[in-house]
């Protein structure tokens, strides 16, 4: 569909990127499984690898008219766009700089791969600006933030960063999943490359792995020439599922996010809870920052239960809410980040960036919130 103007959120979700039934006129896009597509007498030679089949082409429609940019890819899983978008960008002597506490699966593609390209890597001792200006180097060619950061919630300045960023003819990156394109479109604050793993949110309902990358026309060509060579394209049934899970992204997302700031509070008003790391509680460090250029606080949070309470004991006796792997599914979840995401970190690793193993993040659902909060009075009742 080609808008004359600004459609809403909603419009743009349900009917950006269609690919039109024109022959039968059905209401939903069909699916085009074909793997061989005619190269003669076609003004594009298609084929799943070089992402750009019907439905992938048209779901990255979507996805760009969500995160405000021209253009976006959509890959296997969120690390296949990590990898492919920073290594589009890198090589041999170049320097990135990464900020410290980001997703674990980040940190470990930059410590065992990047010696291997012979790239230079700097982590940041925090979120902070500053901290980032300190590292730039004459080879630093990437900055790198995941804002808010996973599983602690951390804000970074984005303006900000972009602003130190263009002043060093610096590409800047940012893993957006955790605020998703509904309370976040880091383009707006000068970020040149947003990433996803759109297994969260952008699927929604823990049924579909898949990744994405939005950004300039000129860039996505610059990392599509990368992308196809590492064979991270998806399935046409998933790029289908996940085009199909995106019409209901604004909504699932705000009703996620409402209850979010709803749980939030409760753990800071229990006294079964030491600390609630969530923007959107005025406590946060960065409140103001997170205020400022978020649309909504998201739907992620994590919690530390207080001394003497076991983690896994007190996750294993929840009922309704589920102790699972991944996040942003409809169904509210908990983790361990010492046992998951950030398990392939030292516990030194961990520590100093504050993951203790009494650590659980919570990803909030669509569920009532008094449900939940049930749930959670229960599960602490036995172990008080």
């Amino acid at each position: 569909m080609k808008a004359t103007k600004k459609l809403g959120t909603n419009t743009t979700c349900v009917h950006i990127g269609e690919v039109k039934d024109e022959k039968f006129k059905g209401a939903i896009s069909p699916i085009y499984m074909a793997t061989s597509y005619a190269f003669d007498g076609v003004d594009v030679k298609r084929y799943p690898r070089y992402l750009n089949t019907p439905n992938q082409e048209m779901l990255c429609k979507k996805i760009a008219a969500l995160e405000n940019t021209e253009d976006a890819l959509i890959f296997s899983s969120g690390m296949a766009a990590i990898s492919a978008a920073m290594l589009a960008f890198l090589k041999r002597g170049d320097h990135v700089i990464i900020q410290q506490v980001i997703y674990g699966g980040t940190y470990n593609f930059v410590v065992s791969e990047f010696d291997k390209y012979g790239i230079e890597y700097s982590f940041t001792e925090s979120d902070k600006v500053d901290d980032f200006t300190y590292l730039i180097k004459e080879n630093t060619k990437i900055l790198y933030i995941e804002t808010p950061s996973n599983p602690l919630l951390g804000i970074t300045d984005m303006a900000a960063i972009a602003n130190i960023a263009k002043d060093h003819n610096i590409l800047t990156m940012i893993d957006n999943t955790f605020a998703s394109p509904i309370n976040q479109n880091p383009i707006d604050y000068g970020i040149d490359i947003i990433l996803h793993s759109a297994t969260k949110y952008m699927g929604g309902h823990s049924d579909i792995s898949a990744g994405a990358v939005a950004a300039s026309k000129e860039h996505i060509e610059q990392i599509w020439k990368t992308a196809i060579n590492f064979g991270g394209n998806l399935s046409e049934q998933t790029v289908w599922l996940l085009e199909r899970s995106l019409k209901t992204l604004n909504l699932r997302v705000k009703e996620q996010t409402k209850n979010a700031q709803i749980m939030a509070e409760y753990f800071v008003s229990s006294p079964n809870f030491d600390k609630v790391y969530y923007p959107g509680l005025k406590s946060h460090p960065q409140y103001k920052i997170a205020k400022k250029q978020m649309k909504g606080f998201g739907a992620m949070l994590s919690f530390e239960l207080k001394e003497g309470i076991d983690a896994m004991k007190f996750q294993n006796n929840l009922q309704l809410i589920k102790p699972s792997m991944s996040l942003a599914g409809v169904e509210s979840t908990t983790v361990s980040p010492t046992q998951t995401t950030h398990a392939l970190l030292t516990e030194e690793e961990r520590l100093e960036r504050g993951i203790k193993d009494g650590l659980i993040r919570f990803s909030v659902g669509i569920e009532e919130t008094e449900d939940l909060i049930a749930d959670i009075e229960q599960a602490l009742k036995s172990l008080l």
